[in-house]
């Protein structure tokens, strides 16, 4: 198979955009004075990135949604290893809209987001050895060294 250059630059955009939210939660969460709520939407959206990437390098096709739990189901049709992490995952998409608006929300302690930055690194490791593992991956990312 061919390697499709511009699938493998959006791929790889993808995984710098979820690499750059997890460093922002990890910011906010150890800041002086905590960010939380803004620290775990971040790890929704690295998660969310991540996920996205996996479906951008093998070509499926996804909607505009924050959903992880859709999101997993796609990433499941081609890799059902995913299973265990995509189910623990998914409970973070509330996460995309639970605190980012003013109102009643619940209260976020520090152990939750600690929680929610430790699934979100695993599911953009996890995404990362799958994508590294891929020889034609592998190939791509050599291309765009030279």
């Amino acid at each position: 198979m061919a390697v499709d250059p511009a699938r493998a630059e959006e791929t790889i955009a993808w995984l710098d955009k979820a690499d750059e939210d997890l460093r922002a939660a990890r910011v906010l969460a150890e800041a002086h004075e905590p960010l939380l709520e803004s620290a775990v939407f971040h790890c929704q959206q690295a998660a969310e990135k991540a996920l996205k990437a996996f479906l951008v390098w093998h070509d499926v096709l996804f909607r505009r949604t924050h959903s992880l739990e859709e999101i997993g189901e796609q990433c499941l049709q081609i890799d059902a290893g995913l299973m265990d992490l995509v189910d623990e995952v998914a409970p973070l998409g509330e996460y995309a809209w639970r605190y980012r608006y003013p109102g009643e929300a619940e209260y976020l302690g520090l152990d939750e987001v600690k929680d929610a930055l430790d699934v979100s690194s695993r599911v953009l490791l996890a995404v990362k050895e799958r994508l590294d593992s891929d020889d034609d991956f592998a190939k791509s990312r050599l291309v765009d060294a030279e």
